[in-house]
């Protein structure tokens, strides 16, 4: 788990400012199915606080207190209720059932053994209501890209964003892919114009094939309903950038 990645709520909001595309599709499921949601992996609650100002039932779970206590002030000044819990995703027990269960953003890739991810999808499993539903999304990963993660750092530009206090920051990463393990382990490095490598941080995300997935789905007792590429619910394609997956207890 890199939890050292996630120390600083407020960097990560602006490094990953989230989609609106993702949010419509994760209020649209829970819409759909009605009930009480519970986010896993929730960091600043962006897309859990929607959710829950449509009025629904909602807890989220993440591992760091920082980002625990972001998503909490987000939810006061916007007058909406959730439930937050500090806990590990691998395993827990939350004392109740939901109609959805959510892991967004990539958040079940920071577990990086198998055992880990099938612990989690079964915690996932003891926690759906009858008729619940787990839906995730995880990248597809690509053989050519993952073939370009070679140790060399490079200039990410298109995750450049500003701090209001030390303006413009630039982000270099450098990674490798460990074919064995299918784990990219990276560093991060964050400097602005004046100060280099403010902050580095590392961080290590796994990779889940498409023909993986429904198996470590299996073994913890779920079973794969529908799966897209995209947020407009286009097919799964070897193109495709994500595995947008909704999932049902077998």
């Amino acid at each position: 788990m890199s939890t050292q990645f996630y120390a600083d709520a407020a960097t990560y909001d602006r490094l990953f400012p989230g989609s609106e595309q993702a949010v419509a599709f994760y209020r649209a499921e829970a819409r759909r199915q009605g009930g009480r949601v519970l986010e896993l992996g929730c960091g600043t609650g962006s897309k859990l606080i929607p959710i829950a100002s449509d009025g629904r039932p909602c807890t989220g779970l993440d591992l760091s207190a920082d980002m625990l206590a972001a998503a909490a002030r987000k939810a006061d000044a916007r007058g909406v209720q959730v439930r937050w819990v500090q806990g590990d995703m691998r395993g827990f027990d939350l004392g109740r059932t939901f109609d959805l269960v959510v892991i967004a953003a990539n958040s079940l890739l920071h577990l990086l053994t198998a055992e880990d991810l099938v612990g989690c999808l079964r915690s996932v499993r003891r926690h759906l209501a009858p008729g619940g539903r787990l839906v995730l999304d995880v990248f597809n990963p690509s053989v050519r890209a993952l073939a370009l993660a070679d140790g060399v750092r490079r200039r990410r530009d298109a995750l450049s964003f500003v701090d209001p206090d030390r303006g413009l920051v630039h982000v270099d990463v450098a990674d490798t892919y460990d074919a064995a393990t299918q784990v990219t382990r990276g560093t991060w490095y964050f400097s602005t114009e004046s100060e280099a490598d403010v902050v580095v941080a590392p961080l290590e995300i796994r990779c889940v094939f498409p023909q993986e997935l429904p198996l470590l789905l299996t073994l913890a007792g779920l079973r794969l309903v529908e799966r897209f590429g995209d947020w407009s619910r286009a097919p799964l394609t070897a193109d495709a950038p994500l595995q947008l997956c909704v999932c049902a207890a077998d």
